[in-house]
């Protein structure tokens, strides 16, 4: 059955760094683009970041650009998640999603993960 977990999540002070994993099985990662998303207390979902299926392409939102990088690692079918300069602004429950169609939104993404939450306070 397929799968996504994440982990990594935490609590972290203004300013600091986290790692999020995204690790899957049942199904083959790199057949999919691999999509970050989170969503605040009383907000909405919304995307954070997406790959490409052999990494080659990234995109992010305009609020984490320049602070959030997405990797992947189809060997050990696992996504990432580096976070720097983190603000307050960027506690959510972030999640992990796979998307066969390559289009990354979130109506149409194929599997989702239950989410690892991020609280960044001091």
């Amino acid at each position: 059955q397929p799968q996504l977990v994440e982990s990594g999540g935490g609590l972290v002070q203004p300013g600091g760094s986290l790692r999020l994993s995204c690790a899957a099985s049942g199904f083959t990662l790199k057949r999919y683009t691999i999509g970050w998303f989170r969503q605040a207390p009383g907000k909405e979902r919304e995307g954070v970041s997406c790959i490409s299926r052999s990494g080659g392409s990234t995109n992010y939102s305009d609020s984490v650009k320049g602070r959030f990088t997405i990797s992947r690692d189809n060997a050990e079918n696992t996504v990432y998640l580096q976070m720097n300069s983190l603000k307050p602004e960027d506690t959510a429950v972030y999640y992990c999603a796979a998307d066969w169609d390559g289009t990354c939104q979130d109506s149409g993404m194929d599997y989702w993960g239950k989410g690892t939450l991020v609280t960044v306070s001091s």
